[in-house]
C-alpha cells in the first residue's frame, strides 16, 4: 500500500479497534474576546487527549512524540462553558510515525474535527524512533493498514509577505525546551485579528524546532484566494507554515 500525505485527510471512525474518549469543559482561558473555542485552545485539547490515550494504553514512550503537521477544522466553534467529548483513535502510520485523528463534540453543539501528524522521538537523542511491535498491537487495527507519509505541503512564504519580529517567551516552551505546538496557532489569530477566526480550516506544518536561542524570527503573513499564510522564520528558513481558510 502507497503512503498518503500526512493528516489532510478527516478519515471517518473505525468500525473494529481502539478509541479512547474523554471530556473536558471550555474554559476562560480557552476562548477568544466573543466566549469562542481559540485555535491554539483547540490544539492543547488534542495535545492533551493524545497524551492521555498513550498513559491509558501504557506506550512505553508516552511522551516522546512531537506534531509534524495539524489540520483543525471548526465546523462549528465550541463556546465558553461548552462541555466537550473527544474521541481519538490512530488513522494510519509509518516508519516513526502516526496519524491521529480526533472528534470534538459539544453539548452545545459545537464540533471540530482534527488529524495530527505525530512523531516518535527518543527521549535521550530527540531522534526519530520506529515505532515498534507494542505499538501496533494496541493501534494496528484502528489503524487499517493505512501508511502515512512526512511530506510537507504548504508553501514558503511569498518575497512580498508583510513581516514583524516575533519573539519567544518562557512560557511558551515545553518540556523539550522547544515552543510548543499549541503555542504556533496563535500566531494565526496575531495575524487575522479580533474576530478572525471562527469556522474554517487551519493547518500547520513544523518544520524544525524553534528555542530561545534562534533569534532574531520573524512573524509573516500573506493573505491570498486560498486564504492567509502564516509562517514563523529565522533569515529564510521557515521553522512554521500555517494556512487559514475561512468556511
Amino acid at each position: 500500500m502507497s503512503a498518503v500525505l500526512p493528516a489532510t485527510e478527516l478519515v471517518p471512525l473505525p468500525t473494529t479497534g481502539r478509541r479512547f474518549v474523554a471530556e473536558q469543559a471550555v474554559r476562560l482561558g480557552d476562548v477568544d474576546p466573543s466566549g469562542r473555542l481559540r485555535l491554539d485552545a483547540a490544539a492543547r485539547l488534542l495535545q492533551d487527549v493524545a497524551n492521555d490515550d498513550a498513559l491509558d494504553a501504557e506506550l512505553e514512550n508516552s511522551f516522546g512524540w512531537v506534531v509534524r503537521r495539524t489540520l483543525i477544522d471548526v465546523r462549528r466553534a465550541p463556546q465558553l462553558g461548552e462541555r466537550l467529548r473527544l474521541t481519538t483513535f490512530c488513522s494510519g502510520t509509518g516508519r516513526s510515525w502516526a496519524e491521529r485523528r480526533t472528534s470534538v463534540e459539544g453539548d452545545g453543539g459545537g464540533r471540530v474535527e482534527a488529524t495530527a501528524l505525530w512523531v516518535q522521538v527518543d527521549p535521550t537523542t530527540g531522534r526519530p524512533a520506529g515505532l515498534g511491535d507494542g505499538f501496533e498491537q494496541i493501534y494496528g487495527e484502528a489503524g487499517g493498514g493505512r501508511r502515512v507519509s512526512t511530506r510537507l505541503t504548504l508553501p514558503a512564504p511569498p518575497t512580498d509577505a508583510a513581516r514583524r519580529p516575533w519573539t519567544v517567551r518562557q512560557v511558551d516552551l515545553d518540556v523539550l525546551a522547544h515552543v510548543n505546538n499549541a503555542v504556533a496557532w496563535g500566531v494565526v489569530h496575531e495575524v487575522l485579528g479580533p474576530g478572525g477566526v471562527a469556522e474554517g480550516v487551519g493547518e500547520i506544518e513544523y518544520l524544525a524546532p524553534i528555542g530561545t536561542e534562534d533569534a532574531p524570527l520573524e512573524l509573516r503573513a500573506s493573505a491570498g484566494d486560498d486564504g492567509t499564510g502564516v509562517w514563523i522564520t529565522t533569515g529564510d528558513v521557515v521553522r512554521v507554515a500555517a494556512r487559514w481558510s475561512p468556511a
